[in-house]
C-alpha cells in the first residue's frame, strides 16, 4: 500500500520556466534606470539561458550578464540580491497543484517534497506556493549537504515520514535526479513529463497533477485486492 507521496519543487510543483520568465521581465522594469540602455528581450532571453533552467547558480549567470551587457550602474551582487529578494513574488504553480495535495491528504496519503537548490530560497518558493502546510517533511539539498541524485536524501525522506520505500512514491520532472534515482532505492517513480526528455523509465508517466490522486487511488485499491 502506498502510504506516503514525495515530490521534486522545480519543475514538478513549480512551473519554474514560467515562473522565471515572469521574474526577470519584472526585474527589468524594475531596473529599468539601470538597464535602460540594453533591450528588454535582450536581458530577458541573455538570462534564460545562462540560467539553463535553474541548473547554473545566478551568481554565475549575473557576473556573465554584467560583463556581456556592459551593467555598470548596477553590480552583479545586487542583482542576485534583487533575485534571492524577488524570485518569491512570481511564483506560478502548475494548474490543479492545490486541489491534488489536498485529494492525497483525503486519502490518508503523508507527504513531502526533496529538491535541490539553495535552502532559505527554496523554502520562500514553496511558502510563496501556500503549500508548506501540507508537508511532513521537506527536504532541501543546501540544508541537508546531499542533492539528488544521492540516495541518502530520500532515505532521509523516507525516515521522517517513517514508511518504506516499497510504501512510497517520488514524483519528478527530472528522469535521472528524480525517477530513476528514486527507483533505485526502492520507491515508485512517477515522471511529470517534461519535453526535454523522450523514453523515460517509470512506474507512471503524467501530464497533469490532477492525474496523480487517482493514480495513488488505483495502486492501493490493486495492492489491497491482492491481500
Amino acid at each position: 500500500m502506498i502510504q506516503a507521496v514525495l515530490f521534486d519543487l522545480d519543475g514538478t510543483l513549480l512551473n519554474r520556466d514560467e515562473s522565471i520568465r515572469n521574474f526577470i521581465a519584472c526585474q527589468y522594469e524594475r531596473l529599468h534606470g539601470v538597464l535602460c540602455h540594453i533591450p528588454k528581450q535582450t536581458y530577458v532571453n541573455r538570462f534564460i539561458d545562462l540560467d539553463n533552467r535553474g541548473y547554473v547558480w545566478k551568481d554565475k549567470v549575473y557576473k556573465q550578464m554584467v560583463d556581456e551587457c556592459n551593467i555598470t550602474e548596477i553590480s552583479w551582487e545586487e542583482l542576485l540580491q534583487d533575485y534571492i529578494c524577488e524570485f518569491r513574488h512570481n511564483c506560478v504553480p502548475f494548474p490543479n497543484l492545490h486541489i491534488m495535495l489536498e485529494e492525497l491528504i483525503n486519502q490518508q496519503i503523508t507527504l513531502g517534497i526533496i529538491t535541490n537548490g539553495k535552502g532559505q530560497f527554496q523554502m520562500e518558493n514553496i511558502k510563496a506556493l501556500g503549500i508548506e502546510k501540507h508537508f511532513k517533511a521537506i527536504l532541501i539539498s543546501e540544508w541537508e549537504g546531499i542533492k539528488k541524485p544521492n540516495p541518502e536524501i530520500f532515505l532521509r525522506g523516507l525516515e521522517l515520514l517513517n514508511v518504506f520505500a516499497d510504501q512510497s512514491v517520488f514524483i519528478g520532472d527530472h528522469p535521472e535526479n528524480d525517477v530513476k534515482a528514486a527507483k533505485n532505492v526502492g520507491m515508485k517513480g512517477i515522471w511529470k513529463k517534461d519535453l526535454q526528455w523522450n523514453h523515460v523509465e517509470a512506474d507512471f508517466i503524467v501530464d497533469e497533477l490532477a492525474e496523480i490522486p487517482s493514480i495513488i487511488k488505483r495502486c492501493n485499491h490493486d495492492a489491497y485486492l491482492r491481500k
